[in-house]
């Protein structure tokens, strides 16, 4: 089953919107991320396997394809950890497709996970926050969905 989580990257220091779509399915066990990921994105896989192994939920050997789209910009940093455990779920059927959809639809996901299924504290989060934010702007073309705290945001 495929499932699609909005997260962003950054491009030197503008941001960009990253749709990650994750599917799972039954054949050879597998896990692969696409989509021009660097060696910290590669190695998430390892991360999010153990975090949802740890976290009680059993992950029995699946074929598990990760695209990160765009696929022709680099995506560097381990802030795809989260969204990819959570489209893994998603498509596991572990968390509820209609309620994800419905609670993720206009939310940006990143974040990285440690071994003991939590967040690790990102020190990019205010200036990610403030990037995702134009980058979502930008990619709905609706001034309507700006960031509650845009006000603050603005570069001086």
């Amino acid at each position: 089953m495929l499932s699609t989580i909005a997260s962003m990257a950054l491009h030197g220091l503008d941001g960009y919107v990253v749709s990650v779509q994750v599917d799972v399915s039954s054949g050879m066990p597998c896990f692969e991320i696409v989509g021009l990921p660097d060696t910290s994105v590669k190695e998430s896989k390892e991360r999010v396997k153990i975090a949802i192994k740890n976290s009680g939920v059993e992950f029995f050997s699946r074929r598990v394809i990760v695209n990160l789209a765009p696929a022709n910009t680099r995506k560097e940093g381990s802030n795809f950890d989260l969204p990819i455990a959570i489209g893994i779920l998603i498509s596991m059927e572990t968390i509820s497709r209609d309620k994800a959809e419905k609670n993720l639809e206009k939310t940006i996901v990143l974040g990285e996970l440690s071994l003991r299924r939590k967040n690790m504290q990102n020190k990019w989060s205010f200036a990610n926050m403030h990037r995702s934010s134009k980058a979502w702007n930008e990619k709905n073309n609706s001034s309507k969905r700006k960031c509650k705290r845009s006000s603050h945001c603005k570069r001086r």
